[in-house]
This record gives structure tokens, sequence and C-alpha cells, in this order.
């Protein structure tokens, strides 16, 4: 390639071409300098990448290391199933094959994770001047596996121990940012 393929710079003697280890384009030193760790490609000291994709990276990164500890751990809530006034207490975390939102209690429920439509977390706390929200809950909407039917599930955090509410707090978030 003769030119950068973000900023069009032409490459000659001085202005060298560099490549993205993430996307594999050719760029110029200004548009390439990131250097960032990509361990899911098996580079595990940080390696030169487009502002673009250093971004992605440093966001997985983050999921892997903080949000995805978080899911698989679990946490505690009353869950309601449909427009049932009836809640169960239940735990909730992310199967160990990240396939699956596994819920279990005195039920068992097993929701699989590409069935989820729609995640819409409640909060609580907010003020018309911009005040801090915190999350105490979800909605979950899911198809039925062999049906067009939709199903929706409410999780809310426990309230009967504040590091139990912590933890669900947590987990609510994490689950708030892998669905954005």
């Amino acid at each position: 390639c003769p030119r950068c393929m973000q900023c069009d710079t032409k490459f000659d003697f001085i202005t060298r071409k560099h490549h993205c280890r993430r996307c594999g384009k050719c760029f110029c030193d200004k548009c390439c300098s990131k250097k960032v760790p990509l361990p899911r490609m098996c580079f595990v000291d940080p390696v030169r990448q487009c502002v673009e994709c250093a971004l992605v990276s440093q966001k997985e990164t983050e999921f892997y290391d903080k949000q995805l500890k978080v899911l698989m751990n679990g946490a505690t809530f009353f869950v309601t199933l449909g427009t049932s006034d009836k809640s169960e207490l239940m735990v909730c975390r992310l199967s160990n094959n990240q396939r699956y939102l596994v819920l279990d209690g005195d039920s068992h429920y097993e929701i699989e994770i590409i069935q989820i439509s729609t995640v819409q977390i409640l909060t609580e706390g907010f003020t018309p001047g911009g005040g801090n929200t915190r999350a105490i809950g979800m909605i979950l909407q899911y198809k039925v596996p062999g049906s067009e039917e939709v199903m929706q599930m409410k999780f809310t955090a426990s309230e009967d121990f504040s590091c139990n509410k912590k933890l669900s707090a947590a987990w609510l978030a994490a689950m708030h940012k892998v669905s954005k």
C-alpha cells in the first residue's frame, strides 16, 4: 500500500508504513502508534495497533478482566417471571461456557444468551439535576427456543444483606456494560 489507510499520507523513506496487529491495515506512525496487549491473538506484550483497534482491544480487555468474572461469579436476585406477582430468590450467573444465563433457586432456568433480545437496567436515585443513580434490578426479554414467543423476567436486588446488595449492583453494572 502506497499511502496510510487513515490519513492518506504517502509512504516514503522518512514516513514508514506500519501494520496494525489487529486489523492488518497499513498506517503511518501517527495513525498506528498505540501499543496495547492483544492476548486473544497470542500477543502477550503490548503491540502496535491503530487508534480504532486499540480502543476495541482496551474494551475487550476490560470485559475479560472485569465484567466476565463478575457475571460468572453470579449474584442473588428476586426473580419475577412475566406478569406474575410472585418472585423467587435465585442466584443468577453466566455459565462456564458463557452461552447461558443460569438461574438457580427452588426452580432452575437456563436462558441461551443468543435468545436475549432486550436488557433494561432499572435504577433509582435519579434527580432532575443529574444526581447519582444506582442499579436496583433489570428486565430481561428473551425468545423461547422453538417459538416466536417473547418471555420477560424481572430481577430485583435483594435487600437482605448489604454485601449481597453490593454484589448484585456490581453484577447489574457488568450486565449493563456487556449489553451495550
